[in-house]
């Protein structure tokens, strides 16, 4: 299949090799995970739970409200940053006069198949060919929900450069980028956006990568700072909790406007994903930033409530010194003009509450032979 892309090979693969974080055959994570952030009792769901799970509130039964974004694009934004998020890990920053799109994912499923896998709730709140021009395309690493095949290949008619962590090239490379557009990052290296005042650099990450059986750890993965002649901006990709935030935050900070994970956990998972409450220690160490939680709100990629993120991040705000955003999908904000938060989720849950039928029921697993033979983005022991 296509969309599972290729691996790297040549000279991408000697200087893979080449990194402190390459071990043997793959990457590997250098930070000791921190005691208690994986809970041993609690069992690693399999992959038949995590497709067809009997919890129905994982999946929102009407549309979540979205904005259109379009007018604002047309003007710069007063205080020269602003954020649009457009789904899951997909923000558009718009950083100092120029553009930035993080791990853009327009596909209907977080899958290599058409047929089987996470699906959209709904579609993105603008067509992708509605997304102005932008400087930079970032890509954290290579799992199905953050690189997405057809929206690539949908790309790959513009000149856009896309800047990512070591290896994933080679997929981008498969899928019709031209290899002068692809820049791969090891950790702590940095990338100047030709034409602009941009930088983007890759940082530490804990996490792991893949997208098959037989390619785990093949790709690194990264978190990510773009930094303009005024303000910064941290994208954590998929991580779990580490001290790397407060190295992070010496070495590239400060920060302007954080996009940290905060869906799609699990206390199995606790040391690869952050969730609500890690997510608000990693922003202590990072320096107390403006909040832009991503990574929900789009796809069913573990067992919680689709909305307990946001109610969870709700809940310990009082608590935070830092501006917390929780803008609607298509919503453009300035971190500068945070407003008061309005969850805009409730009123989705009060016409569940509401509707007197049955929920859908989740999606029948499909026969065997209709099923890809790989490993989903989720984790496995």
């Amino acid at each position: 299949m296509k969309s599972m892309g290729q691996r790297a090979t040549g000279a991408r693969l000697e200087r893979m090799r080449a990194s402190s974080a390459w071990a043997g055959e793959g990457f590997r994570n250098l930070y000791p995970v921190a005691p208690g952030l994986r809970d041993p009792a609690v069992p690693m769901p399999s992959i038949r739970e995590m497709l067809w799970s009997s919890n129905s509130r994982r999946v929102p039964v009407g549309p979540l409200p979205v904005a259109d974004p379009r007018s604002t694009w047309l003007r710069p934004p007063d205080t020269g940053l602003r954020a649009t998020w457009l789904g899951h890990s997909s923000v558009l920053l718009e950083i100092d006069g120029w553009r930035v799109l993080t791990d853009p994912v327009w596909g209907p499923r977080a899958s290599p198949s058409v047929l089987v896998g996470p699906k959209r709730f709904q579609p993105a709140p603008v067509a992708l060919r509605d997304v102005p021009e932008v400087d930079a395309i970032v890509i954290s690493h290579d799992h199905y929900d953050h690189l997405d095949y057809p929206t690539i290949k949908a790309l790959a008619r513009s000149r856009v450069p896309f800047i990512t962590a070591l290896g994933v090239g080679a997929h981008l490379q498969a899928w019709g980028i031209a290899p002068e557009r692809i820049h791969e990052l090891d950790w702590w290296e940095s990338h100047r956006v030709a034409g602009t005042g941009l930088t983007v650099t890759a940082a530490p990450s804990q996490h792991f990568s893949g997208r098959g059986l037989k390619t785990r750890n093949s790709t690194l993965w990264s978190s990510i700072v773009v930094r303009g002649p005024r303000h910064a901006v941290f994208f954590s990709g998929d991580t779990g909790l580490t001290g790397e935030y407060k190295t992070i935050a010496e070495r590239l900070g400060p920060f302007d406007l954080a996009l940290l994970e905060v869906g799609a956990y699990h206390p199995a998972w606790g040391d690869i994903h952050l969730g609500p409450d890690h997510a608000l220690e990693a922003l202590a160490l990072l320096g107390h930033p403006p909040l832009l939680p991503v990574h929900w709100g789009t796809f069913a990629l573990a067992m919680h409530d689709w909305d307990q993120p946001a109610e969870r991040l709700l809940e310990l705000a009082p608590q935070q010194p830092a501006p917390l955003l929780m803008p609607r999908l298509g919503e453009a904000v300035e971190p500068a003009h945070a407003e008061a938060i309005r969850p805009w989720w409730r009123a989705v849950k009060a016409a569940e509450n509401k509707a007197c039928g049955p929920r859908p029921a989740p999606e029948p697993a499909p026969p065997a032979s209709a099923r890809p033979g790989t490993e989903p983005e989720w984790p496995a022991d």
